[in-house]
């Protein structure tokens, strides 16, 4: 015991924050790198959100062309003659019909990988919850109690909050 605390509980205690802070890192780099994915993948092109349309690096527009309700993509092409006649397009692009930009419609929140994700984060702080519980119910101690309780109130809700996020986005794909 180390001051009215048995071992066990602080090593639980310890584990279950560890847990915690690898679910919250893996969202943290999950999103990070979801952004930074978006970002190279339209490298160079500028989106105009009121004109719906992206700049090419050459300064031609890519307008909408179609919209996949199935995939949620909604494709951008350049004027082939534009793309054809550009001293760029060697390092565009290798079609003759003009550049495609393909852009997501959901966001990083709605996506598959998104859900992959947010679905081991849900595991880690499942396991990290039990812990706790466990801990609770071998160790009762007023000290050892309010160390599992302050411990469980902020995972409890990460986890409640990840939760129904999680299967929101499932009702809706």
């Amino acid at each position: 015991m180390l001051e009215g605390i048995h071992v066990e509980v602080l090593l639980a205690a310890s584990y279950t924050v560890f847990l915690a802070g690898v679910a919250f890192l893996l969202e943290w780099l999950a999103r990070h790198s979801h952004k930074r994915a978006e970002h190279y993948r339209n490298s160079g092109f500028v989106y105009h959100h009121k004109l719906d349309m992206w700049d090419c690096p050459a300064g031609r527009q890519l307008t909408r062309i179609e919209v996949d309700y199935k995939h949620n993509i909604v494709r951008y092409r350049a004027p082939a003659n534009a793309c054809n006649a550009c001293s760029l397009k060697i390092n565009c692009t290798d079609s003759d019909e003009g550049r495609l930009l393909e852009s997501r419609m959901d966001s990083w929140l709605e996506s598959e990988l998104r859900k992959f994700h947010r679905g081991i984060s849900l595991v880690l702080l499942f396991l990290a919850t039990m812990i706790l519980l466990v801990e609770m119910a071998r160790h009762a101690s007023p000290r050892e109690l309010l160390l599992t309780v302050i411990l469980l109130l902020p995972i409890g809700i990460a986890e409640t909050k990840l939760f129904t996020s999680f299967f929101n986005l499932r009702r809706r794909t």
